[in-house]
């Protein structure tokens, strides 16, 4: 008997026809004699409108009321999805992130999970149920409701395969696995039979909305090998796993598009020690997150200045702005100027580590097409540029030629 754990998103139960169809596959393994933990998101598009509802209230509505709101989705979802089992007469029952045992920190809509105590998801198992969790969601040492960010979901069910010590991990989602681009995007993406954690953490921090980054980084603090799979057939997946000597073979093993980014850049910042210390400090602060930094020399201010770039979510421009704007009064810069109109695009592989000239391809062929590049980062697995918005899919398809990752 195998204790499996498996996650489906929004995707997957979008509606009862979908949750009946999620009943018909757990069923099938509950049969086997297995014991099914399923971990299910808000059922599709129910968390983007409660978060439309609450822009109609209120533009910037609190984060702990947020979190409150937005916890509801998923337990619609689990108790819709306990409903369809009980109707194949299995057994079982659902349970909150909080009544799982989930105990986050005290951040709100980017909670991090701290511990589980999973004692009442073991004493349903052992009493025969499928247990059926809420994902993205957990509740702080105090009590109060919190949510994991979007995609949080897959945190919930890769840390509770985890603290379980469950012998399979799949994560369910309306794709067959993790392909070398967004078949969306680009129609001769191919499917990858399997993919290290660093490659997918990349690729699901750089835009591939598969995975959310936080919970590759959790499989790989914690080494749980998990499965990518489609909920809508039965074709084999993407296993994410430890990286192995043959991966490196590979230059580059995807391409990604990140259109949710905003570029804010600092004018005439005063050249002086301690300002970008200042500046990106209070940003922590406010828990928003800043990925690509460029500084360059201000010549447009008559004392010594830079001027200072860097990228954020675009959900977190608002809060990014205003934290700006409270800086300005101490750290006098000029001007502040924000952009919305663009887009990251990054090539991925392990192999990078041990092929050179993988820039200078990147660059050349964007410039092939004609498209200029505005920032650039780099890791020793992954080359990221910064391009106007419109732009972005033509340089996703580019990058995906050069690279020869199409099926052919």
């Amino acid at each position: 008997m195998a204790l499996i754990v498996q996650k489906y998103g929004g995707s997957s139960v979008k509606d009862t026809e979908r949750i009946k169809n999620v009943a018909k596959r757990v069923a099938a393994y509950r049969q086997k004699g297995d014991q099914i933990v399923v971990v299910v998101s808000a059922m599709g598009g129910g968390t983007d409108n409660l978060i439309r509802l609450a822009s109609e209230i209120n533009k910037q509505p609190s984060e702990r009321e947020m979190d409150m709101l937005l916890a509801t989705g998923e337990q619609a979802t689990i108790a819709l999805l306990a409903m369809a089992l009980h109707s194949l007469d299995l057994e079982a029952v659902s349970l909150t992130g909080a009544q799982a045992g989930i105990i986050t920190d005290e951040v709100h809509t980017k909670a991090k999970i701290k511990n589980i105590s999973p004692r009442e998801v073991h004493a349903m198992l052992d009493a025969e149920n499928v247990v059926i969790v809420a994902g993205f969601q957990g509740m702080t040492p105090d009590g109060r409701i919190t949510t994991l960010g979007r995609g949080g979901s897959d945190l919930t069910a890769i840390a509770l395969a985890s603290t379980l010590e469950a012998d399979l991990c799949q994560i369910y989602t309306d794709v067959d696995g993790v392909f070398t681009a967004d078949p969306n995007l680009v129609s001769d993406a191919r499917k990858l039979n399997e993919i290290s954690y660093d490659e997918m953490l990349e690729l699901s921090s750089l835009g591939a909305r598969v995975m959310q980054s936080r919970s590759v980084e959790f499989a790989k603090k914690f080494n749980v090998t998990f499965e990518v799979r489609s909920s809508l057939n039965n074709n084999p997946g993407t296993i994410v796993k430890e990286e192995t000597d043959s991966m490196e073979g590979v230059v580059a093993r995807g391409v990604s598009l990140d259109e949710n980014q905003a570029k804010v850049t600092l004018v005439g910042v005063p050249d002086k020690p301690g300002m970008a210390a200042r500046i990106f400090s209070a940003l922590a602060k406010g828990a928003i997150n800043v990925d690509m930094i460029v500084q360059n020399i201000s010549h447009g201010s008559a004392t010594p200045a830079t001027d200072m770039s860097f990228t954020t979510d675009k959900p977190d421009l608002l809060k990014a702005l205003k934290v700006i704007e409270g800086l300005n009064r101490e750290i006098e810069f000029t001007e502040v100027i924000s952009d919305e109109g663009i887009a990251k695009v990054s090539v991925v592989g392990v192999g990078m580590r041990t092929h050179s000239g993988i820039a200078a391809k990147v660059f050349e062929t964007l410039a092939a097409g004609g498209i200029n590049i505005e920032m650039i980062s780099t890791s020793e697995i992954k080359i990221s540029v910064v391009v106007e918005s419109e732009k972005g899919e033509a340089a996703t398809q580019q990058l995906h030629d050069a690279f020869f990752l199409s099926k052919s």
